[in-house]
This record gives C-alpha cells, sequence and structure tokens, in this order.
C-alpha cells in the first residue's frame, strides 16, 4: 500500500442547468476556470497525490496547463458521474494497489477548505472502511406530497448533507461499485454503493461552505466564498 493518496476527479458533464455556453467546470471563477481552482485547493492539500481526471472524449475545453500535479492522467468520462469513476478505477488499476486509498472528489466543489481536506484523510487513512465529508442538517426538512404542497415535516435528527471528498480503499470500492451496478442499485455517491455493500463510512463534519456549484447563482455564492476564506 502505498502512503500517497490517488485523486479522482470526475470533470465529464455537461452541467446543462447552468445554461452557460460550457460546462460549468470551465465557466470562469476567481480568474480562472472551476476545474482550476479545484485543482488547485486538492493540490494544496495533496501535492504529491496521484490524480485521474475523468473528461468527456469530446472535450474542447481542456488545457492540461491547469493541472498542478506531476503525476496525473486522464481517464473517459462516462454517461453518468458513477460510470467515470469506474472508468478511473479501470485507467488506474495497472497502478493501484487494493488497499491504496481513493479519494473522489466533485470538481464542481472548489471552496473544499485545505483543513477540512487534511482532516479527512486524517480521519480515514486507517479505518477499516473509508468515509466522506458531510455536515449534520440544520434546515427543517420537508417532504412534498407530489403535487407541490408540504406531505410531513421530516425529523433532522441524525441527517447529514453529504459532500466530497469520499475516501475508500481501492479495493473495497471497486467492488463496491461494480456489485451495485450489477443489481441496479442508484449510485448517487461513492457512500451509497458502499453502504449497499453493507458497510457503514464514516462521517467526517466538515464546513459548509463546501458548495457544489449546480445552479447560474452558485458561481457568484462561489466567488463570495472564496473571497472570504482568503481573508481569514
Amino acid at each position: 500500500m502505498s502512503r500517497r493518496p490517488w485523486l479522482v476527479v470526475p470533470a465529464a458533464g455537461q452541467g446543462r442547468r447552468m445554461d452557460a455556453d460550457r460546462p460549468k467546470q470551465y465557466l470562469p471563477l476567481a480568474g480562472r476556470p472551476v476545474l482550476a481552482c479545484t485543482l488547485a485547493r486538492l493540490h494544496a492539500a495533496f501535492p504529491e497525490a496521484r490524480l485521474c481526471l475523468c473528461l468527456d472524449a469530446d472535450d474542447g475545453h481542456f488545457d492540461p496547463a491547469w493541472v498542478p500535479f506531476a503525476d496525473w492522467r486522464r481517464a473517459p468520462g462516462g454517461a453518468e458521474r458513477v460510470d467515470s469513476v469506474v472508468n478511473a478505477l479501470a485507467a488506474i488499476a495497472p497502478e493501484a494497489d487494493e488497499n491504496d486509498l481513493v479519494l473522489v472528489h466533485d470538481v464542481a466543489r472548489p471552496c473544499v477548505t485545505v483543513d477540512d481536506l487534511s482532516r479527512l484523510l486524517a480521519a480515514i487513512v486507517d479505518d477499516p472502511v473509508g468515509g466522506l465529508l458531510a455536515a449534520p442538517v440544520a434546515d427543517t426538512m420537508k417532504r412534498d406530497d407530489g403535487a407541490g404542497r408540504v406531505q410531513a415535516t421530516e425529523p433532522r435528527e441524525g441527517l447529514w448533507h453529504a459532500y466530497t471528498p469520499q475516501g475508500f480503499r481501492y479495493g473495497l470500492l471497486h467492488r463496491a461499485l461494480d456489485e451495485a451496478q450489477a443489481r441496479g442499485v442508484a449510485v448517487t455517491d461513492e457512500a451509497s454503493a458502499v453502504e449497499a455493500a453493507g458497510l457503514s463510512p464514516r462521517l467526517v463534519s466538515g464546513r459548509r461552505d463546501n458548495l457544489k456549484i449546480t445552479h447560474p447563482e452558485d458561481l457568484a455564492l462561489a466567488a463570495l466564498i472564496l473571497s472570504a476564506q482568503q481573508q481569514v
């Protein structure tokens, strides 16, 4: 087992909800593309990590100059996020050990802090299962009735927002994703596949400003967050 973690960054999404002229990972944020901001934050925490970047085969926007890692490779993106991660695991198979730690991070989360990244790694580096950054739900949760009205108020005790990175051993994650796909389990994140295998990932409390850029207004909010983080 290598102590150098693998980083898998799915970056093949089209970001259609952004209603922009390019995928959201290439929209400008603080003077650079979102993708470059995210990779820079990961590199600040894990400069020696090995990176696998999942990109669409027809990606005409990507510039290798945005990758700060010395050890990196490209894998083809898939139709869904989980397909990109599976492709990345296949791409690193010749080099990865069963027990190597693999951290999967959303390219659209450029605001994750170096402190949170370091604490996550410290929390799971010797954990037999692995874990993820997350935050306890703070808002009142409503369930709708399918017609735009409230059906019930759900208790928020014990509920967490799942963030990334999410980190697991290479072999465990590979098997969990393969088994989940074979059984038709909906894989919304890596932890859901590991949960479907009967395991319980560790929840590592992280900052709530680990924003995922999804909607147009999120880009401006991410810029404000990055600015505020630099002033601390």
